[in-house]
């Protein structure tokens, strides 16, 4: 099966590793969301991490979407995503609701079982039970949103609305994408993914495409697809300029990967390059590799992010205004039309 075809709108995806100061990656990340929303992206993705800086600065993406949400004026916010076996889904719930109604009802609730497995202890959990621990979490969740009664005779307050509808679910497997679609959610697929050792060199797509037929055999009827790919998108002006910040970034996620027990193959630069799906040039090399990577054909959003390249803030502001300006038509992108009487709030 496929998704519909239609024109796939474009995402800005953040895990706010800028090199600075807590303080200052939130402020970043705030303006290269602005920036995203000025160039006509239409959602924003924050992933959440706890504890490591290295690995991401969030441990509370809903907190800082409250905050972009002041920041911005239509810009979509979404969790890419909140690890659902360590929280309260009960206050989960509640602060998505909340954060839901401060934006206007622009937000995405987007889930996942993942998280590194020494961050499972501080909260109580066993990362060899976050399957079933998902499972478990997710039903409550979804009866919260659904107003449904969440013990002693207690339901959300404020009511949750119809945030229900936009909540999405991330995974690896086909399995993860029969669940997203047997609930009707959302589907988030990661900018990479683990080879086995049989298929250390398989294109992305031929991982990912399972995982989207399954989830769109299990979706209900009526029930309209939402797919979004996220992949590593870095345009510059020049290639050797890109390759410069590469060279530092994809060598250090390599390491990264390889501590986990991952076999990334090969070790020069085109090698990683290919290894970590990573699209990064001018915008006519962005524009060619991203045309041939053909899960994003069945994706109803893309969502471009700079990690594993780990640029500096000016050089993601940049990227981001190439992509919208010259990847994205050329490739039949949809971006969000900016309205004349729309002012942005930057000085907020």
């Amino acid at each position: 099966m496929t998704a519909p075809a239609a024109a796939p709108t474009v995402a800005f995806f953040t895990r706010l590793l800028d090199d600075a100061s807590p303080a200052d990656r939130y402020a970043l990340a705030t303006a290269q969301l602005q920036h995203a929303e000025r160039h006509g992206i239409g959602r924003a993705w924050v992933a959440q991490h706890h504890f490591r800086a290295a690995e991401g600065g969030l441990p509370s993406p809903l907190v800082f979407l409250a905050h972009a949400a002041a920041h911005t004026n239509r810009l979509r916010l979404g969790t890419g995503v909140i690890t659902l076996p360590l929280e309260d889904p009960v206050r989960v719930a509640e602060d998505a609701v909340v954060a839901d109604l401060l934006s206007g009802g622009r937000l995405d609730l987007g889930l996942g079982s993942g998280g590194t497995p020494s961050s499972f202890v501080p909260f109580g959990e066993d990362a060899r039970d976050k399957a079933a621990t998902y499972d478990r979490k997710l039903r409550v969740l979804l009866d919260a949103l659904a107003g449904e009664d969440v013990g002693g005779d207690n339901t959300l307050y404020p009511d949750p609305g119809d945030l229900a509808s936009r909540v999405w679910q991330a995974t690896f497997s086909a399995a993860g994408g029969r669940r997203a679609g047997v609930h009707g959610h959302g589907l988030l697929l990661s900018r990479t993914q683990p080879r086995t050792a049989e298929r250390l060199r398989a294109p992305l797509s031929e991982l990912q495409d399972p995982i989207i037929d399954a989830y769109l055999d299990a979706l209900p009827a009526g029930v309209t697809p939402r797919i979004t790919a996220s992949r590593t998108v870095f345009v510059a002006d020049g290639r050797a300029e890109a390759l410069r910040f590469a060279e530092v970034g994809l060598r250090r996620a390599a390491e990264g990967f390889r501590r986990q027990g991952q076999t990334i193959p090969g070790d020069d630069l085109d090698d990683l390059i290919a290894a970590l799906d990573t699209h990064l040039g001018t915008p006519e090399e962005v524009a060619a590799s991203l045309a041939d990577d053909a899960t994003l054909s069945r994706a109803t959003e893309v969502a471009i992010q700079v990690h594993s390249v780990d640029a500096p803030h000016e050089h993601v502001l940049r990227s981001i205004e190439l992509f919208a300006a010259e990847v994205a038509p050329a490739l039949g992108y949809a971006l969000t039309p900016s309205p004349a009487d729309t002012t942005l709030k930057e000085n907020a």
